[in-house]
């Protein structure tokens, strides 16, 4: 039990209480904590994590060569410097949340292995209360809280997503997904296909290569990539420079977030320049004999699909030294030694990985009820990409799809430690985004528009999600550059959400 929180004596139970209940300690939840505790310092809060630490998607991905697909200057915290490499691997990005951590000695409010079961939010007391298991011991324990902050992610950590293929059950070699990598799959010297070609397959691919007899990618359509060199220069020249470090971060960062918006303003407006300057690169490395348009141009527009960074190249310059290999096709069936493709052909293989994804999660697969009446998330509408109409002082952290995830983990930070302090100047204890009366025939669309963003994993979870509306606030926003002025300027007192 910690010092701040307060205790409700219940005749089975002890009952703890906090202003706010932060939903896992992984790259959200951490920046969540230091907003609060840097914005709101009279806020008595906690974080509840499943896992037996920190890092939440670095702490599940154990496959060799995690990396981030985007830059650390953006992926970072816009108040910790990063001083490493652009694109850093799972263990530099441990350090870097594990340093967070210590600085603000964040540990003392972090539950380990508390696994929330429920979460229901009572209008007579005005709180949330939660029914949470501890994973190491099973004992049941009760939360509750005036305000939640989901920092859970956005896809089921437990297992990945696999499709069925006909005569899996024949492969007589091991089939592994890289979110449930086990500690002792020998790879050395074994023919390895990798199925998919993202982000998971991208890293995958370099890693083992140099340890495979042979290793192949297999795709059913190819997938856009961004190559450049792992270093920034920008940041070496004012380190040459002796500039302070933080000074650095910010001016990278924001040249790195208006090079960004620049590329996406292409991709919008010239789709088939943009096209031709990621395959270039491509090109350059595989030579003119390589058939680049079938493995390595998309039928997709650019930025339909999120794109992937490839330090220095190293995926493709695998390919030319002829470590690895690139087949785009479709599967047939598995059988005892591999994989029928549909063209005939047949791939030989001792172990086949399945980089094929994620299931999204809805609200961290927690039982979410209001005044007893199960939630149907999807039949809320969103306010603003972190709100819903119906669910009372709940907020969930929803990154960028074209841009790094944490740029918006520090707006939503700040938004929401705005919001809780406007609640506490007007003496109110309860905030609900709810339709005004020139709202509620507003036209309704998806929380994405397939025809902006695509991804597999998305377009099987959009069912699940709750709607957006066509106009602010209740519109979801995927633009980092507009959010950073549309979240900080939002007017909290315009009717869109309910104060009580």
């Amino acid at each position: 039990m910690t010092d701040t929180a307060i205790r409700d004596a219940t005749p089975d139970q002890l009952v703890e209480h906090f202003d706010v209940l932060i939903v896992g300690a992984g790259i959200s939840g951490i920046g969540a904590a230091h907003h609060l505790l840097e914005q709101c310092p009279d806020k008595q809060f906690v974080i509840l994590e499943t896992h037996a630490s920190f890092g939440g998607t670095w702490r599940t991905h154990r496959y060799p060569g995690a990396r981030s697909d985007s830059d650390l200057y953006t992926y970072g915290y816009r108040f910790k410097p990063w001083t490493g490499a652009p694109i850093a691997v799972k263990d530099e990005i441990m350090t870097y949340l594990g340093e967070v951590i210590e600085d603000e000695d964040l540990d003392r409010y972090i539950r380990y292995q508390h696994t929330i079961v429920s979460a229901s939010w009572s209008s007579r007391e005005n709180r949330w209360t939660l029914l949470v298991t501890r994973v190491d011991n099973g004992e049941q324990l009760r939360f509750t809280a005036n305000f939640l902050w989901m920092c859970q992610g956005y896809y089921r950590h437990s297992v990945g997503h696999t499709p069925k293929w006909k005569g899996m059950d024949k492969f007589a070699g091991r089939i592994v997904h890289p979110q449930t990598w086990p500690d002792d799959l020998d790879y050395v010297g074994k023919r390895v296909i990798v199925i998919g070609s993202g982000a998971t397959a991208a890293t995958l691919i370099p890693a083992l290569a140099p340890d495979c007899a042979h290793i192949t990618m297999l795709q059913r359509s190819p997938t856009f990539f961004i190559i450049g060199r792992n270093v920034n220069e920008v940041a070496d020249m004012l380190r040459d420079l002796e500039i302070p470090e933080d000074w650095i971060h910010e001016i990278v960062r924001r040249k790195l977030i208006s090079d960004l918006g620049l590329l996406n303003q292409v991709a919008l407006d010239y789709p088939d320049l943009a096209r031709e300057e990621l395959l270039k690169p491509i090109r350059e490395i595989l030579g003119e004999d390589f058939d680049v348009d079938t493995h390595f141009n998309p039928r997709y527009r650019p930025w339909q699909q999120r794109i992937a960074f490839v330090p220095d190249g190293d995926l493709f310059h695998g390919i030319k030294s002829g470590k690895a290999s690139v087949v785009t096709d479709e599967i047939d069936s598995f059988t005892e030694t591999g994989i029928l493709l549909k063209s005939g052909a047949t791939l030989e293989a001792d172990i086949i990985i399945t980089a094929t994804g994620f299931d999204m999660n809805v609200l961290g697969d927690i039982d979410f009820s209001v005044d007893g009446v199960p939630l149907d998330y999807a039949k809320t509408v969103t306010y603003r990409g972190l709100m819903f109409t119906g669910i009372p002082n709940l907020v969930e952290v929803f990154g960028y799809f074209r841009a790094s995830w944490t740029l918006r983990v520090d707006l939503i930070g700040d938004f929401v430690c705005r919001l809780l302090r406007h609640m506490d100047e007007l003496g109110v204890s309860v905030v609900t985004p709810t339709l005004r009366d020139e709202d509620v025939r507003m036209e309704l669309h998806p929380w994405i528009d397939p025809e902006d963003f695509n991804p597999g994993y998305l377009q099987r979870s959009l069912a699940l999600l709750p709607q957006q509306g066509d106009k602010d606030p209740w519109r979801h926003s995927p633009n980092y550059q507009l959010e950073k002025q549309a979240l900080p300027a939002a007017d909290l007192d315009d009717g869109t959400l309910r104060f009580s």
